[in-house]
């Protein structure tokens, strides 16, 4: 198995559609370029922010190559490949291993509530149809599945299991992480606003789609983790905070589309149901945005 560490800013790239809502993969190569050539330490397509529910599994596996194909080994792929059944879930891992992904990430999806034993066997299935390294991904808010502690804990029994991502906001469950994982187990921050709170709780790293329009300061927060340097570690997360707390609170595809356009970069179309912001958003967005361009001058 691939024992590559991971660690940084993981950042998400939207996936952007066309106005006939069919998925561009040539704007999508060049999003994913902007946020390597911008110093991202590792991507993460088909995430939330690249609304991978929406997508057919053929297009899932068209964005998969092409984040692959862009990337082209500088910096760790993670690919999303959460599904509602462990068959659909295995047959993307699988492929997205084939393709020449780093790892995986697999969130729980479930309409009817999964018991532990039936998570863990979830993942277990999976990491024994792959070969590379999985990120066990939790976010009650999207997958409607809420991983415990302690059966994130239990998660690491599994070999390929080398990866947690928390992203419920609960800041004492960090700390317990932390504690419980040991230093050898990569934990990740996906709760944006808790983004200095986390890597003071230990994170390994930030996975967040926030590099789409503050790619420096995001990396800022982390070097200055890094050194040791808190007092401006602080001062660098407060500069950025507000767009954190706006890009979750309006939904991270909406929320990234419009801020990419906003700064003069194409970034396509939502698919329906999603609509793009109203103007009352995108203006509150663009004032946010000249704070934190003028924050990094």
């Amino acid at each position: 198995m691939n024992k590559q560490i991971i660690r940084g800013i993981i950042a998400y790239p939207i996936t952007p559609f066309n106005a006939q809502e069919q998925v561009d993969i040539s704007l999508f190569k060049v999003l994913v370029e902007r946020l390597v050539a911008s110093g991202s330490h590792g991507i993460a397509p088909l995430g939330s922010t690249g609304v991978l529910p929406y997508l057919t599994d053929e297009e899932k596996e068209a964005v998969t190559e092409a984040a692959i194909q862009q990337v082209a080994g500088r910096v760790p792929v993670i690919t999303g490949v959460s599904a509602l059944t462990t068959e659909r879930t295995m047959h993307h891992a699988r492929f997205a291993e084939k393709a020449g992904s780093t790892a995986v990430m697999i969130l729980p999806m479930s309409y009817w509530k999964l018991t532990d034993d039936e998570i863990f066997a979830h993942y277990e299935k999976v990491a024994n149809a792959i070969s590379i390294p999985i990120m066990a991904y939790n976010n009650p808010a999207t997958g409607g599945v809420d991983m415990s502690p302690s059966l994130l804990k239990r998660l690491l029994q599994i070999p390929n299991v080398t990866m947690i991502k928390e992203s419920t906001g609960d800041l004492q469950r960090m700390h317990y992480l932390r504690k419980e994982l040991g230093e050898e187990t990569a934990f990740f921050n996906g709760s944006n606003p808790l983004a200095l709170a986390a890597f003071a709780a230990g994170a390994t790293g930030w996975c967040t789609a926030a590099p789409n329009l503050i790619p420096e300061l995001t990396l800022d927060l982390y070097h200055a983790v890094q050194n040791n340097n808190y007092e401006l570690a602080r001062a660098v997360f407060y500069k950025q905070v507000k767009l954190l707390q706006f890009i979750v609170s309006k939904g991270l595809p909406r929320a990234i589309q419009a801020g990419l356009e906003l700064t003069g970069i194409p970034a396509g179309y939502l698919r329906s149901p999603l609509e793009p912001l109203e103007k009352a958003d995108k203006d509150q967005l663009q004032m946010i945005l000249t704070e934190c361009a003028v924050a990094t001058v």
